[in-house]
């Protein structure tokens, strides 16, 4: 009776946060894990992402990272559907697939113009910060994150940019997946 594990990456903008809550809320059990929200419950000391990937940065993000994967297990064995969200690359994902062996891990590429994905990041109200200090990093992820990149690592890509939220959601659950994801293998 295991759940499904959700992995969404894509630029700040790109919808993953909103999105993991609509998708999540279409299941009878659900639990949404934002790499940002674990790591902005370190009280003393966090370190902010930036382009040159700071040491102590990199370090809370893995831990982040292994405390979602962790977590996300044992939901998802319980039979909950999981939503993992974080800037990810496609490399990022065995670190995380590491712990979930034998299960259905589904990895997703948000995509949105840069025009949306501004425009998104400029309106959202989901952040306790003023959002504008992600426009440097929106502009400096988009190119290094290509849709090409994770489709040849056999990630899906979902271009959002002129979807509702309802038919972003429409187009995940549309996505067909093997019936064991390579991706939850060890």
């Amino acid at each position: 009776m295991s759940g499904v594990i959700w992995v969404f990456s894509g630029s700040p903008g790109a919808g993953k946060s909103t999105v993991s809550a609509a998708l999540l809320g279409r299941f009878p059990f659900g639990l949404h894990l934002s790499i940002d929200d674990l790591r902005e419950q370190v009280v003393s000391g966090l370190a902010q992402p930036a382009l040159d990937h700071p040491p102590e940065a990199v370090r809370q993000f893995a831990l982040a990272r292994t405390s979602a994967a962790q977590t996300a297990r044992l939901y998802a064995q319980e039979g909950f559907a999981v939503a993992v969200e974080d800037v990810l690359w496609p490399d990022d994902l065995a670190f995380m697939a590491r712990h979930w062996e034998g299960l259905d891990v589904r990895p997703v590429r948000l995509y949105t113009t840069l025009e949306v994905a501004h425009e998104r990041n400029r309106t959202r109200t989901n952040k306790t910060y003023d959002t504008s200090v992600l426009v440097p990093l929106i502009d400096g992820l988009y190119g290094q994150m290509p849709p090409e990149l994770f489709r040849e690592a056999g990630w899906a890509v979902v271009d959002s940019s002129a979807l509702s939220l309802e038919a972003t959601v429409d187009a995940l659950l549309a996505l067909t997946w093997p019936a064991r994801s390579e991706f939850g293998q060890s």
